[in-house]
């Protein structure tokens, strides 16, 4: 909506669709206003009733890597949820993976007064576990990077300093020797000295 004098499209009762309408007062509401306007159609005078939807809190798990912890997300109560959808709370993009009904049940979307509880991984970084082995000596160590990095089995990556081969990938459903994966989709990765030598 424009200020007072300007124009701003909305439906018309009497034209029965959205047109051109002149403001020509605001009256502020609460957190919401009052506009009347009239339509330069039919120079019909009504008033537009703008209030924010209320708020309703979802149960929600989220998971950043392997540390899960709850939440209650504050989201509006016409507000339809998917699996899928992205929303940002404290400062960081989250990804719905799962959405359960009262009879906590799997659904695909839900209006979010009728979610029981709902789960979201964080979507802009993820954390890969490592495992270097030089000789007999294994350390343990973090990746943290974005979901979609793709990591190969048999490349050189820098780690800790120093060069590495990726030896093998664990998914969480098996480890793999050959091919390549996103950082989401793994659990662990293997890394030996390049050639056998720390450079």
């Amino acid at each position: 909506m424009e200020a007072d004098g300007g124009t701003s499209l909305a439906e018309c009762p009497r034209c029965q669709e959205v047109v051109d309408h002149t403001i020509i007062k605001r009256k502020k509401r609460g957190l919401g206003e009052d506009i009347l306007v009239k339509c330069e159609g039919c120079q019909a005078v009504h008033t537009i009733i703008i209030r924010p939807p209320k708020a309703t809190s979802i149960n929600t798990t989220l998971s950043d890597g392997r540390e899960s912890f709850n939440e209650e997300i504050e989201v509006d109560k016409d507000e339809e949820i998917s699996v899928g959808d992205m929303f940002e709370h404290n400062e960081i993009t989250w990804k719905v993976t799962r959405i359960d009904n009262s009879q906590s049940r799997p659904q695909e979307n839900l209006p979010a007064t009728e979610i029981f509880s709902m789960w979201a991984t964080r979507s802009d970084r993820t954390i890969v576990g490592v495992t270097m082995t030089d000789g007999e000596v294994s350390e343990s160590g973090k990746i943290e990077c974005e979901p979609d990095r793709v990591f190969s089995c048999g490349s050189i990556i820098k780690f800790a300093d120093s060069k590495w081969r990726v030896r093998a990938i664990h998914t969480g459903k098996g480890r793999t020797l050959n091919g390549s994966r996103m950082a989401y989709e793994i659990r662990r990765i293997y890394l030996h000295p390049q050639d056998n030598v720390r450079r």
